[in-house]
């Protein structure tokens, strides 16, 4: 008998159990913030998805550098796309055919002066390696 009392010692009755009120204030206040922060970064991520469709998209459809472009610019119009355009594509030709590239920053306030920047990039290649931007201005 007093084996089992070791094993199963009895709860008393009025011993208090649960979270306090202080403790439910703390959680849902973390909880808030982390909503909140989720629901700024979302929709940048939801745009890079969507980036990532659209040059997919336009390589699939082939024709020339233009014509890919074009392709991008009527996916990113249906999409919303609003961080880059056709001509922010690095279109590059490779050993196993044409390959589409991009990156770009997006900037995402989250309160007064602070900021949350995030580099998005993306390629068609297998490799995954996303190819440079030329340097315009050098010329």
């Amino acid at each position: 008998m007093q084996r089992l009392k070791q094993m199963y010692p009895q709860r008393h009755p009025n011993a208090q159990r649960g979270v306090s009120l202080s403790g439910l204030i703390v959680v849902l206040a973390l909880i808030g913030v982390v909503a909140v922060f989720a629901m700024k970064v979302l929709p940048t991520y939801l745009e890079y998805r969507s980036v990532k469709e659209a040059i997919a998209h336009a390589k699939a459809g082939g024709g020339s550098v233009r014509d890919m472009q074009i392709s991008f610019n009527k996916s990113a119009d249906i999409n919303r796309i609003d961080a880059i355009t056709g001509k922010d594509l690095v279109i590059s030709k490779e050993a196993d055919g044409i390959e589409l590239s991009f990156a770009y920053q997006k900037k995402i306030p989250i309160a007064t002066n602070v900021s949350l920047l995030i580099d998005y990039a993306g390629t068609t290649a297998n490799d995954g390696v996303v190819a440079a931007k030329p340097d315009t201005a050098a010329k």
